[in-house]
């Protein structure tokens, strides 16, 4: 997965200098050196502190990054978060991409944190999606982790999630679940299976076909929620998804479900606001 970081990192850097960033290059002399602070500039969760380092350290192996604030901490306006020394010309091309990724992530872990604060005194989860940035996913799924949510499955390769398309094509519940068993036996994998259910019907062929870790209910209301957790008994791992927003999480966490998942922890966050600036 790291390589997977560090072409994340490359390509970036290919979009943003291409054959030079001539601004700094006609300005700043080459052997000019200095530091920059990160200076935080709205209350939220830090996160993203690691890749920063590697984005620097990537760049140029001679910058040294001092950490003053860790992943994971609450910041304040004021805050300085680190200090990075080193030539002039490479703290000035390595500003940008580090603010992106930064305050991406920090947005994510932030909003994250709001979400599971919402459900503190539930047992349910928080879980994150695949409606990411595409290229990003690795970081904003750590963000969301450094919020104290929950990866879901990190993408298509690392568990079976059946979803209404796949059970419509597949022509039914039992035919999905029977052929996901079937494949994993045959190519000798050990994934975890999960089934979207749309209604009541649905989750009843779920638990007679069976064979399943957990089932998804989806836009399913919370009353309906709540008699779908008395009918599986505890039986399978339930997730509620569909339309879930922040005013009605936690009613749908009261209902005994074990996670619910929020594609706006990701899709359309708002980053934090910091800047990079010279000492």
């Amino acid at each position: 997965m790291n390589e997977l970081i560090d072409k994340l990192i490359d390509l970036a850097f290919a979009e943003d200098i291409g054959d030079g960033d001539h601004t700094t290059l006609s300005s700043i002399p080459a052997d000019a050196m200095g530091k920059s602070k990160l200076l935080i500039k709205e209350s939220g969760i830090l996160a993203g502190i690691e890749v920063a380092k590697e984005i620097f350290h990537r760049f140029d192996p001679t910058l040294q990054v001092e950490v003053l604030i860790g992943d994971g901490a609450e910041v304040k306006p004021g805050d300085v978060a680190m200090i990075v020394s080193g030539k002039v010309r490479s703290l000035l091309q390595t500003e940008r991409l580090m603010l992106n990724v930064m305050q991406r992530m920090s947005g994510i872990a932030t909003t994250t944190r709001r979400y599971v604060k919402r459900l503190e005194g539930t047992h349910a989860q928080v879980l994150d999606t695949r409606k990411t940035t595409p290229g990003m996913r690795l970081l904003e799924k750590q963000a969301v982790k450094i919020g104290g949510g929950t990866n879901h499955r990190i993408g298509l390769f690392d568990m079976i999630l059946l979803k209404d398309n796949h059970v419509d094509f597949a022509g039914g519940i039992e035919k999905a679940i029977t052929g996901a068993q079937r494949y994993l036996r045959e190519k000798g994998k050990a994934l975890k299976i999960e089934i979207e259910v749309r209604n009541f019907d649905e989750l009843d062929q779920v638990l007679t076909v069976g064979g399943v870790d957990m089932i998804m209910l989806d836009n399913f209301t919370v009353e309906n929620t709540r008699k779908a957790v008395q009918i599986v008994d505890g039986r399978y791992k339930l997730e509620s998804s569909g339309g879930i927003t922040f005013d009605t999480i936690r009613d749908y966490a009261e209902t005994g479900v074990n996670y619910i998942s929020v594609g706006a922890l990701t899709h359309s966050v708002k980053g934090l606001d910091m800047s990079f600036k010279a000492v």
